[in-house]
C-alpha cells in the first residue's frame, strides 16, 4: 500500500489539492500497478513562517 507525503506551503484551493490528489495517485497506480483503492495521499501544509531557503523565510521575501 502506497503511502505519498507532499509537503507545501498552504495557499492552494480545495480544487487544486483535489486534483494534485487524484492526478498523483493515478501516476502512482499507473508506475507501481498498486490498485488505486490502496494509495493513500497525505497533504502537509505548513506556514510560510515556518519555512525558509537559503537562510531566508518565506513569510520574509
Amino acid at each position: 500500500m502506497p503511502i505519498v507525503t507532499i509537503q507545501m506551503l498552504e495557499g492552494r484551493s480545495d480544487d487544486q489539492k483535489r486534483a494534485l490528489v487524484e492526478q498523483v495517485t493515478a501516476a502512482v497506480s499507473e508506475t507501481t500497478q498498486a490498485p488505486k483503492e490502496r494509495i493513500s495521499v497525505i497533504i502537509d501544509e505548513m506556514k510560510p513562517t515556518n519555512f525558509g531557503v537559503a537562510g531566508v523565510r518565506q513569510s520574509d521575501q
